[in-house]
C-alpha cells in the first residue's frame, strides 16, 4: 500500500498505473467499479463490507470519505493498493478537504475502469436528493440504506420520492430471507391443492418503525393486491424488524412465519407438521455483495416503495438524472437537508486540514455526464 499526502488526482491515477505495472495485471476481468461514500465514523465498516462484497465481484474499490469543506487550502490524502487488507483487487481509499469535498467526481471519473458498469453505495445518511451528488449522474446502480437515517421512515418516503430505476436500499435486501421463505411456503400450499393460492389479508408483527418491515409489508401488499397491516411486537425483532407474518388464504386457510430468534423460523401451514428454516442475521458484506449481483433496475424493490410509501408509479420514471449543483455554504437552511454526505463540522477532521499552505485553485466541477441513462 503507498500513502499520498497532499496529493492530487493525477498522482493517483499514476500511482494506480505503477503499482499495476509493478504487480502484474491483477483486474483484466472487472466486473464493476465501486464507489463507496462513507462517514469517518463508518470508514472501517465500509471497508470490511466492501472488501467482502469484492471478492464476490471482482472490481476497482474506490471509497470518497468527505471530511470537511471549510478548511481554508482544497487537499486530498490516498492510500493506494492493489492485494491486500481492501480485497484482491485495486483499491484507492480518498479523504478529501476543502471544496474538493464538493467535486469528488474530479478525481473519481479518471479512476473508473474502463467500460465497467458503475455502482454507487452510500454507507452514510444519502442526500435527499441524490442528484446534489455527482456520484450518483455517474453510477449505473445506486445503493443507499435508510435504516442509518435518523428517522428511517422519513428517510424511506423521501427515497419514494426522489427514485428512478436503478436505485435500491440495503433495507430491502435485509429482507430477502423473508421474502424467499414465503413465497416457498405460499409456493408449498399451492402444490398441494394443485391450484394458485389467492392471499386475502395479512399481518406482520414486528418493529413499524424499522424500513426492512414496512418494505416487506409492501412487498407483500404489491403481491397479493391485499393489504398487510404491521403491528408492534413484544420482543426485539433484530435487524430486519419482522418477528412473524401470518397470511389468510382463501378456503378458509392460514400460514404463519415466525422468527425463533435462534437464527431460524417456524412455518405454520395447514395439514403439514411445523418445520424450521435457516433466517440468520445477515452481515453487511453479504447484502452489499446481493445487490452487486444484478445491474438492472429492482421492480420488485419499486413496487414494494411504492406501497409502503403510497407514491404511485415509480418503475415508469425516466432512467437518468440530471446533475444539481449544490453548494452547502451557500445555501439556506432549508436547502442544507439535501447534501447530508457533506459533513458540515470538523468534530472527526484532520488538524492538518487547517493548517494547508499549498495553493490550490477551487477545483471546477467536472463532466458528469448529465443525463446519462443509469
Amino acid at each position: 500500500m503507498t500513502t499520498l499526502w497532499d496529493t492530487t488526482g493525477s498522482a493517483v491515477v499514476k500511482e494506480l498505473a505503477a503499482q499495476r505495472r509493478t504487480g502484474g495485471a491483477v483486474l483484466s476481468g472487472v466486473a464493476l467499479t465501486l464507489v463507496v461514500v462513507a462517514d469517518e465514523s463508518r470508514v472501517a465498516e465500509a471497508e470490511e463490507a466492501a472488501t467482502h462484497a469484492a471478492e464476490m465481484h471482482p472490481c476497482r474499490l474506490l471509497v470518497v470519505v468527505r471530511r470537511q469543506i471549510d478548511a481554508p487550502v482544497p487537499r486530498l490524502d490516498a492510500e493506494v493498493q492493489i492485494g491486500g487488507r481492501l480485497g484482491p483487487g485495486e483499491a484507492v481509499v480518498m479523504r478529501m478537504y476543502g471544496r474538493l469535498a464538493l467535486h469528488a467526481e474530479s478525481v473519481v471519473l479518471p479512476l473508473l475502469a474502463a467500460d465497467a458498469p458503475v455502482v454507487a453505495w452510500w454507507h452514510a445518511p444519502a442526500p435527499e436528493r441524490l442528484a446534489t451528488d455527482a456520484l450518483s449522474v455517474v453510477a449505473d446502480r445506486r445503493v443507499t440504506d435508510s435504516s442509518l437515517a435518523d428517522d428511517p421512515l422519513e428517510a424511506l418516503r423521501t427515497r419514494g420520492q426522489d427514485y428512478v430505476p436503478g436505485d435500491t436500499d440495503l433495507a430491502w435486501t435485509r429482507g430477502t430471507a423473508w421474502r424467499a421463505t414465503l413465497t416457498s411456503t405460499l409456493d408449498a400450499v399451492a402444490g398441494r391443492r394443485g391450484e394458485p393460492v389467492r392471499v386475502l389479508d395479512g399481518r406482520l408483527t414486528g418493529a413499524p418503525r424499522n424500513p426492512t418491515a414496512q418494505l416487506l409489508a409492501g412487498w407483500l401488499s404489491s403481491r397479493a393486491g391485499c393489504p398487510v397491516d404491521i403491528e408492534a411486537g413484544q420482543r426485539s425483532a433484530g435487524p430486519s424488524g419482522v418477528e412473524e407474518v401470518t397470511l389468510r388464504l382463501d378456503q378458509d386457510e392460514e400460514v404463519r412465519v415466525a422468527a425463533d430468534h435462534r437464527g431460524g423460523a417456524v412455518i405454520t401451514q395447514p395439514y403439514r407438521p411445523d418445520s424450521t428454516v435457516a433466517l440468520p442475521e445477515r452481515v453487511l458484506g453479504d447484502l452489499l455483495s446481493e445487490e452487486l449481483r444484478r445491474l438492472d433496475p429492482d421492480e420488485p424493490y419499486a413496487d414494494a416503495l411504492s406501497s409502503a410509501t403510497g407514491l404511485a408509479g415509480l418503475a415508469e420514471r425516466a432512467r437518468s438524472r440530471q446533475h444539481i449543483w449544490f453548494d452547502p455554504a451557500e445555501s439556506d437552511e432549508e436547502d442544507e437537508r439535501l447534501a447530508p454526505t457533506v459533513p458540515g463540522d470538523s468534530d472527526d477532521s484532520d488538524e492538518a486540514a487547517l493548517g494547508g499552505e499549498r495553493d490550490a485553485e477551487e477545483p471546477a466541477p467536472a463532466d458528469v455526464r448529465p443525463g446519462r441513462t443509469s
